[in-house]
């Protein structure tokens, strides 16, 4: 015969075994005479979890009619579930085009008053279950559940479970609505949407469709109070812990002034080209270019178009004619001094010596 050699459980184990949560089987059931369904372990931390506390929810006349999970669950229409492949805000570019981004009608689902009273009864009335379950098994002798018991408490909590994740991604885009009209920019964007995040599903819990008022009323409000709490948390965080002025971690402006620079020096470039005429303008193209821009005098005004074809007695079509004419010598004469120098960032010498406010 072979003899089987039984392995000694692991002390972890042993702690484990201990600490498990024990399941009787119901007297007089199928379950007695046959062997009772073993719970997981993520099963048996959940019930162990269930059993150790109390399970809130918003009670109901409609919890004790006659048939009322029948009422509840079977003789009401079904409510859409939303879609949430829109919904990720850290993934995004937190910049100004993704905070602008809107959600697509096909996307968003909104609820009437009717569809919201029907998930929150629902969803309060597995809670009430679960909170009914736990009563009895304390009444028991020993505070040990029956497999059946188990298996109810389980099952009607993650029931409870689904139906407040899907009330909670049916209103996910009030989070965003709520974080962008929140201005604190001291608080993270990612930070925020996911205290609001939190905040919804702390409203869901606590939220009594039974008084007659909207979801998103109670939720908007919820949420708006976390942001504040967030808000004063890293104010009273940064007075407790404050920074030393660093100047290398603040932003530079070298790219500003060096474009400052070489936007200064080519106007400065172009002035003296129009002046010596080293790009060959004719006596008009010359006159064009000094009164569009005034190079004549570095006070005289900007005159448009229509002012300059007074002047030389044309219309304003031909002076603009005229003028990209001038330009494209002027640029031609531009990239032969600085070729090689930066001259493909001359793209347009007309924005270099135009100055501001003119048209």
């Amino acid at each position: 015969m072979t003899r089987v050699q039984h392995k000694t459980p692991s002390p972890l184990e042993q702690v484990r075994r201990r600490h498990r949560v024990r399941v009787a089987s119901t007297p007089g059931s199928a379950s007695s005479r046959k062997v009772t369904r073993k719970l997981s372990p993520a099963d048996e931390r959940l019930l162990q979890r269930l059993l150790q506390g109390e399970q809130d929810f918003i009670d109901s006349p409609v919890f004790y009619e006659e048939d009322a999970e029948t009422k509840i669950y079977n003789e009401v229409p079904d409510v859409q579930k939303p879609d949430t492949t829109w919904y990720h805000p850290v993934m995004d570019d937190l910049s100004s085009a993704s905070r602008s981004r809107t959600i697509k009608s096909s996307q968003q689902v909104i609820l009437t008053g009717a569809e919201e009273r029907i998930l929150f009864h629902q969803f309060n009335y597995a809670r009430y279950t679960v909170n009914k379950l736990q009563k009895e098994v304390r009444s028991q002798a020993g505070h040990i559940p029956t497999s059946d018991q188990a298996e109810s408490i389980l099952s009607w909590h993650r029931r409870a479970e689904r139906i407040r994740e899907q009330i909670a991604e049916t209103n996910l885009a009030l989070v965003l609505a709520m974080a962008k009209r929140t201005r604190m920019s001291e608080v993270d964007f990612a930070d925020l949407v996911s205290e609001g995040n939190m905040a919804l599903l702390r409203a869901v819990d606590k939220f009594d469709a039974g008084r007659g008022y909207k979801f998103s009323t109670y939720a908007c409000r919820a949420i708006l109070k976390a942001f504040s709490r967030q808000g004063m948390k890293l104010s009273k965080y940064r007075q407790r812990f404050p920074t030393d002025f660093d100047p290398k971690l603040e932003k530079s402006n070298f790219l500003e002034t060096k474009r400052a620079d070489f936007e200064k020096d080519t106007a400065a470039e172009v002035r003296e080209i129009v002046q010596d005429n080293r790009a060959d303008l004719t006596d008009v193209e010359r006159t064009v270019i000094e009164h569009r821009f005034g190079l004549e005098s570095g006070e005289e005004k900007p005159m448009t178009l229509e002012q300059v074809g007074q002047i030389i007695g044309v219309t304003k079509e031909r002076v603009r004619q005229i003028q990209n004419k001038a330009m494209e010598k002027i640029r031609r004469e531009l990239e032969s001094k600085f070729l090689g120098h930066g001259a493909e960032e001359l793209e347009n010498p007309e924005e270099a010596v135009k100055p501001a406010g003119s048209n």
